[in-house]
């Protein structure tokens, strides 16, 4: 019985190489997916096609919902961060993460919540020290923590990242990295072999503070809605001020306005600015219409998406919304006339 039912790998700079040269060495009887994350941001990415000529096991770009198969290599695309839920991808435009997206943290922590003691996190070459937390977190859930060996690495700092905040279970050049893969998943590295086995509860409840499985964290600060900067509390009797380094000072329900407004402010110049999206991508459309019909077809979807998302945040924006600040005036003014 194998070992691992899932292998997550991140890299960075450096990273093209040495995925290329696993990719060659694992055979096509390896049934366990592998997810793969390289820092490659908004650009291009043609880590696929190059990962499907390196060797037999098939690569693409992960597409969002879809579930994950044996055998398979999967590759988070530009500009997306992917994780693993229920055994199915999720791309994700949240956030960056340690100055990426896609980032690897984000897929070792859904790996190490979702599958626990049968996953395999490696962390290849790369600069700084992004994965290195994630990797922490699937070994705390019982699963293995793979580096490659910094000596060995293009671009060491990653590696050796891992290396000093996690207890490893392997450091390895790229040489070798596939063979213990091989053995890992196999379960011929003489360990005690454990039961695949999925963390998540398919019947659990979602959170409703949890969005994409991204939860909000709580803001550090209140900030000032006309500069911005962080506002710290005071209180004199049952008035609370609010005040920034700046000057600028509100009692909370003159706050609350003021932060309503500079809130509807941007929404609305955010409705703005799809509107103008949307007109600029159909003119663009219209331009391409005779010399390039698909390039016309894709400016037009373009258009429509931003035209609906401004129709829904306009929407958002026009909504009732809960006002205790003014709740708070009225019943103040109606203690007075009594």
């Amino acid at each position: 019985m194998a070992r691992s039912t899932v292998i997550a790998i991140g890299a960075s700079a450096g990273g093209v190489a040495a995925l290329c040269r696993i990719a060659a060495a694992v055979p096509d009887t390896l049934k366990t997916p592998i997810l793969v994350v390289l820092h490659i941001g908004t650009h291009r990415s043609e880590l696929p096609k190059l990962l499907n000529a390196a060797g037999p096991l098939p690569a693409k770009h992960a597409e969002d919902g879809e579930m994950i198969k044996p055998g398979h290599i999967y590759v988070a695309p530009p500009d997306r961060h992917m994780t693993v839920t229920r055994g199915s991808l999720r791309l994700l435009r949240t956030p960056k993460v340690n100055w990426a997206r896609p980032a690897i943290d984000p897929l070792f922590r859904s790996v190490a919540e979702g599958y626990g003691p049968s996953a395999i996190g490696v962390i290849l070459t790369g600069n700084l020290n992004d994965g290195s937390l994630g990797l922490g977190e699937i070994k705390r859930c019982g699963g293995i923590a793979i580096a490659q060996d910094p000596d060995d690495a293009a671009y060491p700092e990653m590696p050796a990242s891992a290396a000093a905040h996690v207890a490893l279970d392997y450091r390895v050049p790229i040489a070798e990295m596939s063979n213990l893969l091989i053995r890992l998943v196999s379960g011929d590295d003489g360990k005690e072999l454990v039961m695949p086995i999925t963390l998540s509860q398919p019947n659990a409840e979602p959170d409703p503070q949890i969005i994409d499985g991204q939860p909000f964290e709580r803001p550090i600060a209140v900030t000032c809605p006309e500069c911005g900067g962080a506002l710290h509390a005071s209180g004199d009797g049952e008035i609370i001020k609010f005040g920034c380094h700046i000057g600028h000072s509100y009692t909370a329900e003159i706050m609350a306005t003021a932060q309503f407004d500079e809130m509807e402010r941007t929404m609305r110049a955010a409705v703005r600015f799809l509107n103008e999206r949307a007109e600029f991508c159909l003119q663009m459309a219209e331009h391409a219409r005779l010399t390039q019909p698909d390039a016309s077809a894709a400016w037009q979807a373009a258009s429509k998406q931003a035209l609906d998302r401004a129709y829904k945040l306009r929407d958002l924006v026009e909504q009732d919304w809960i006002t205790p600040e003014t709740f708070a005036v009225d019943q103040a003014t109606r203690q007075v006339r009594a």
